[in-house]
C-alpha cells in the first residue's frame, strides 16, 4: 500500500520540479529575449559602445552641468541592493526637520529656488529610492544651473527638457515625467561641459 502512494508522489514530484524549475522557466526567459530583449537584459544604456547605466535605475549626479536626480535613501543613493525609502512618515519630525530641511536648503543654494515653491520630488525620495525620474517642474528649475554652466540660454536648455519629457502612459497612467539619464545623455551629446573651477574652460 505505502509503495503505491509513495511511487506516484516521487514520480509527480520530479515531474513538477521539471516542468516549473526547468521548462517553464526556459519558455519565459526564451520568450522574453525573442520579444522584449532589451528590457528583460535591464534595460541597459550605452554611450559609444559603454554601459553607462539602466533606464531603469536613477543615479546620483553632483555636476552643475548635469540635472540632477530626485533624493534616495536606497544606500548611500540609488544602491539597486538595498533598494527602499526612508521609512519615515508625514508626522515624523526628522523626517521634516532635518531630511527635508536638508534637501529644501540645498536646492535653494544650488538652484536659487524659492521656498514654498519646491516641487516634492526634489526634496523627498521615492518609496523604492531607485526612481529614475523627476518630474518636468523639476527639471524646470534646473535649467537655469544647467544653461549657465553649458553656457547656452535657458530656452535651449528647456526645448531639450520638453523633448525628454514622457507623457503618461496609454495617455492616463503615471504622471509626465524625465529621465535623468537620458537627458543628460543628451545634454554631453549636444553641448560642452564646462569646468566651474576653471574659467573658459570645457571637459
Amino acid at each position: 500500500m505505502m509503495r503505491k502512494q509513495v511511487r506516484p508522489a516521487i514520480v509527480m514530484t520530479l515531474l513538477l520540479c521539471i516542468i516549473t524549475g526547468f521548462i517553464y522557466p526556459g519558455v519565459v526567459t526564451g520568450l522574453a529575449q525573442l520579444v522584449f530583449s532589451r528590457q528583460a537584459n535591464g534595460s541597459l544604456v550605452e554611450v559609444n559602445g559603454r554601459v553607462v547605466g539602466s533606464a531603469l535605475i536613477g543615479q546620483t549626479f553632483m555636476q552643475p552641468y548635469y540635472f540632477h536626480s530626485r533624493p534616495s535613501a536606497a544606500g548611500s543613493g540609488y544602491d539597486a541592493t538595498a533598494s527602499g525609502g526612508t521609512n519615515k512618515g508625514p508626522t515624523d519630525r526628522k523626517l521634516a526637520d532635518t531630511l527635508v530641511a536638508q534637501a529644501i536648503d540645498s536646492a535653494v543654494k544650488i538652484d536659487h529656488v524659492t521656498k514654498g515653491q519646491i516641487p516634492g520630488d526634489m526634496v523627498t525620495s521615492s518609496a523604492s529610492g531607485l526612481d529614475p525620474h523627476i518630474s518636468p517642474e523639476n527639471a524646470h528649475q534646473q535649467v537655469p544651473r544647467v544653461a549657465t554652466s553649458r553656457r547656452v540660454t535657458v530656452e535651449v536648455i528647456q526645448a531639450l527638457v520638453d523633448a525628454h519629457t514622457e507623457t503618461r502612459q496609454f495617455g492616463f497612467f503615471g504622471e509626465p515625467r524625465v529621465n535623468v539619464l537620458l537627458l543628460n545623455i543628451a545634454l554631453d551629446s549636444a553641448f560642452s561641459r564646462i569646468d566651474p573651477t576653471r574659467k573658459g574652460s570645457a571637459k
